[in-house]
């Protein structure tokens, strides 16, 4: 009886099985040292991206240690890093909102488990259907989201429940325009000079680190009346959480399953996307199945340990590849070193100003928005640029679901005409 062969291994092991080419000891040093960079990177990024998607910052943290273990160690990447995103900030943000924190950990479980199920049905490949357009509009309609849950602690409104729609958000900030914390919006914009000002100096010094480390030292020693971590959610777990879950019953699946299908659709796409600039970077290819179904596995643990959606981390991966990581072992590292920063460290991250992870995740925000792919579309065909806006609108003022089912549907419609118009013209040549 012939073996099935659903996925092909984790990539991990595929190296290891050939380590006395692929692992030299030159190359694992190299990814050590790369692992140890991309924690560094990771760090304040985690913590970040935790508190603007409505949990505490540890939880940030926790979900960048998990999802960089298993994906590194379940993937078909051999370059990934995964973690926490700013694609996920919005969405989990409104499941919170809506459903609590046990709602986002079954979202996140049942996300995960519909990732694997994508791998294991081959649906990795479908990745390439989806249009440039679509991708970049969606792209730079979450950035504008992202952005948009920044601006009360970039400015240090004084505002205790910020709607998660876009509009009633942004009407909102406009009618506390007078809490202004000035001292706050220096520090944010100081935090923005540093981070930008640093990446023209350095390629491995993250900018968002020395900004944390600067403008929390400042805050600290002369006692500048801003907001920090340590004000907004007291003291801060250094503990990896025993692994439980919530109490799961049908009513509640059923509910979660528009928020999960959200998850895993967006992980799937990001996670894919990030893989394939990384196969441009390291000329090797990933294998897009075996990708899903480590994205998956990441994303059911990260649920277990109280964590939040995580998906392969475009930036982070990058910057892996560029300090010589090639192979799953940097993606190990780095997760072990977040932990041991986790275990040592915490303590210390009650005393940064809100308003720094702000400016970190503006920055984030505009790296996001991609203006030149952006301008790419825009003037290569009307066809395109309808497109573009119309995603980007739609993620914008709506979800990410509608945004891209409404956008393929157009996309398609346009397929069709520019073809029949072709046709005719041919018939008539």
């Amino acid at each position: 009886m012939k073996k099935l062969n659903l996925v092909k291994k984790p990539k991990l092991f595929s190296i290891i099985k050939h380590r006395d080419k692929e692992l030299t000891k030159d190359q694992f040093i190299k990814d050590i040292i790369a692992g140890v960079i991309v924690a560094v990177i990771a760090l304040p990024l985690s913590v970040a991206l935790g508190i603007s998607s409505g949990v505490t910052p540890e939880k940030g943290l926790i979900t960048a240690i998990v999802a960089s273990l298993f994906i590194s160690l379940f993937g078909g990447s051999r370059v990934q890093i995964g973690g926490p995103t700013g694609a996920f900030v919005v969405i989990v943000y409104g499941i919170i909102e809506k459903n609590g924190i046990d709602g986002l950990i079954i979202s996140t479980l049942m996300a995960g488990i519909i990732l694997i199920l994508f791998g294991l049905l081959h649906l990795g490949n479908l990745i390439k259907y989806i249009p440039k357009t679509v991708t970049a509009g969606f792209t730079a309609g979450i950035a504008v989201t992202l952005f948009s849950t920044q601006v009360k602690d970039l400015f240090g409104l004084n505002i205790t429940n910020v709607p998660s729609e876009f509009l009633s958000k942004w009407k909102v900030y406009i009618m506390n325009l007078d809490t202004i914390n000035i001292c706050a919006l220096i520090l944010g914009i100081i935090s923005v000079i540093i981070i930008v000002g640093t990446s023209k100096v350095s390629k491995i010094i993250p900018g968002s680190l020395v900004a944390l480390i600067t403008i929390s030292l400042a805050a600290t020693i002369f006692n500048l009346p801003v907001n920090t971590i340590g004000k907004q959610f007291g003291e801060i777990s250094s503990n990896i959480p025993f692994p439980t879950l919530p109490k799961v019953g049908m009513e509640k699946i059923t509910s979660l399953i528009v928020p999960s299908m959200t998850i895993a659709f967006l992980a799937a796409i990001e996670s894919l996307l990030s893989a394939v600039v990384a196969d441009g970077m390291i000329e090797k290819r990933h294998d897009s199945n075996t990708e899903l179904v480590g994205q998956g596995i990441a994303n059911i643990f990260s649920a277990m340990f109280g964590g939040i959606p995580a998906t392969g981390a475009i930036a982070r991966t990058a910057a892996n590849v560029k300090n010589g990581g090639r192979t799953p072992v940097a993606g190990v590292v780095s997760a072990i070193i977040l932990l041991i920063i986790m275990e040592v460290l915490m303590p210390l991250i009650q005393y940064v100003p809100l308003t720094v992870l702000g400016g970190i995740l503006a920055v984030v925000s505009y790296n996001m928005c991609g203006f030149k792919e952006l301008k790419r579309i825009t003037f290569s065909s009307k066809c395109n640029m309808i497109e573009m806006l119309l995603t980007f609108i739609l993620t914008v003022v709506f979800d990410l679901v509608t945004a891209i089912i409404v956008s393929m549907v157009v996309h398609f419609i346009f397929e069709k005409v520019i073809n029949r118009e072709s046709n005719e013209i041919s018939q008539i040549g």
